[in-house]
């Protein structure tokens, strides 16, 4: 099978890993498990779209472009005025030029690792991962520990999900499998677009699960005569959560993505990055307080050959898809309520390699924010004149989590207590950026 990275580890192998995790817990268990938060949870009516640039996206290619520089830093392409005089990104980037007023823009996020996956846990839960050859979470990803302290901001849904898969260390960890996401699968551009997890087994009907459900609860009566504890009446309120998300409507009706009418869904575009955007903002206006959505179905951003060719491939649909998801938040009033962020694991080498790509690159990465009260239209931070290192306000990825922690009304100097009884904070560097 190809893989998707250098490192050899393919989509396949992600959703793999996320199922494991979830091995041997029914709905109930799960649904029982994000209930233990609800007292002393944050409740901001709060929601956040992370959107995973896996694979390490270029800054030159996207948000930071170095016109003055020599051809072998400057790359293939040109430059684009935007909306905001004196910001300029990428040719490829037009539809987000015209919304600039509308974006935050860090040019200065920098980290000291060039490994994938130490990266990627770093921009997922602000710590590096201590294994590079595990492939499970040391620490509680940032979804994950939403889903902990908030849950769902509605009833009837689940509050993490990720499309297609979760993110590459994008699972609960030791907080509790249950707040690892519900994810979908497959990508929402499927004909016919299904969410497995949502659906009746062959030959179930809705008829059918209810007189199993009141075959249950003739059996929870004679259980409830020797039952001191509570532990029927409590079982009894998950197992009716659980029934309400398969067979009620409101996780459905979320997921139809078909009821969106046609001029939207082209104006998101008619592939795997539009439509999961779309998706992505269908759930988050119906009320799932994170999701994620892994931006490498059209190739990952792992580009160390031929730069030009694959960020041709992808870079006009992820930026449409960015524009449309932005504008569309902004249409809908929703633009204060949800964040969104587009973030890689590291940025690219400054330099052109011999195979007319860029290699991984921690010292130097954009990062692009809209929505959640931020003060938009901006570009916080710089980068040198070759894009190789911070030059002026410089982040790191843990801000970026802070801030995002900041929106959903989460403090990060919270602790839990991890396997070994040691209580560990959400982050240990807790700044926001200052927008």
């Amino acid at each position: 099978m190809k893989s998707d990275f250098c490192d050899g580890l393919n989509r396949r192998g992600f959703v793999k890993a996320g199922l494991t995790g979830l091995a041997g817990l029914t709905l109930p268990d799960l649904l029982r498990l994000r209930a233990q938060a609800a007292a002393g949870g944050a409740a901001k009516d709060t929601a956040v779209i992370f959107l995973e640039l896996a694979g390490g996206p270029t800054q030159h290619e996207t948000y930071d472009p170095k016109p003055a520089a020599p051809s072998e830093y400057r790359g293939p392409f040109g430059t684009i005025e935007t909306s905001v005089p004196g910001v300029q990104f990428s040719e490829l980037m037009t539809e987000q030029a015209r919304i600039m007023d509308k974006l935050v823009i860090l040019r200065a996020v920098h980290h000291d690792s060039g490994s994938h996956q130490t990266s990627a846990h770093l921009t997922q839960t602000g710590y590096y991962l201590r294994d590079r050859q595990s492939r499970e979470n040391d620490m509680p990803c940032i979804g994950s520990v939403a889903a902990r302290v908030c849950g769902a901001n509605q009833r009837g849904l689940p509050p993490f999900v990720s499309i297609p898969s979760s993110m590459r260390y994008g699972r609960a960890a030791w907080i509790g499998k249950g707040f690892s996401p519900f994810e979908t699968i497959k990508s929402a551009d499927a004909k016919p677009f299904v969410v497995a997890n949502l659906t009746l087994i062959g030959g179930m009907t809705r008829d059918r699960l209810g007189d199993r459900r009141t075959l249950l609860q003739g059996f929870d009566q004679a259980r409830r005569v020797i039952d001191t504890q509570g532990v029927s009446d409590a079982q009894d309120a998950f197992t009716r959560q659980a029934f309400e998300m398969v067979t009620g409507d409101k996780a459905r009706d979320a997921f139809d993505i078909a009821a969106e009418p046609e001029a939207v869904r082209n104006r998101y575009g008619i592939n795997s990055l539009g439509q999961n955007m779309l998706l992505a903002r269908r759930l988050v206006e119906s009320g799932v307080k994170f999701v994620s959505v892994r931006i490498n179905t059209l190739g990952s951003w792992d580009d160390h050959k031929d730069i030009k060719g694959r960020m041709n491939a992808k870079g006009p649909a992820y930026d449409q898809g960015i524009a449309a998801l932005v504008t569309d938040l902004h249409e809908r009033e929703l633009a204060d309520h949800v964040m969104v962020v587009a973030m890689g694991e590291f940025g690219r080498t400054p330099r052109i390699n011999k195979d007319a790509g860029r290699d991984h690159w921690g010292r130097v990465m954009s990062v692009m924010l809209a929505g959640g009260n931020l003060n938009t239209g901006q570009v916080i931070g710089s980068s040198d004149s070759v894009g190789a290192s911070p030059a002026a306000n410089p982040y790191r990825p843990e801000n970026v989590l802070a801030t995002v922690y900041h929106h959903l009304g989460i403090d990060p100097a919270m602790t839990f207590t991890d396997n070994s009884g040691r209580p560990r904070y959400v982050l240990e560097e807790r700044e926001p950026v200052a927008t």
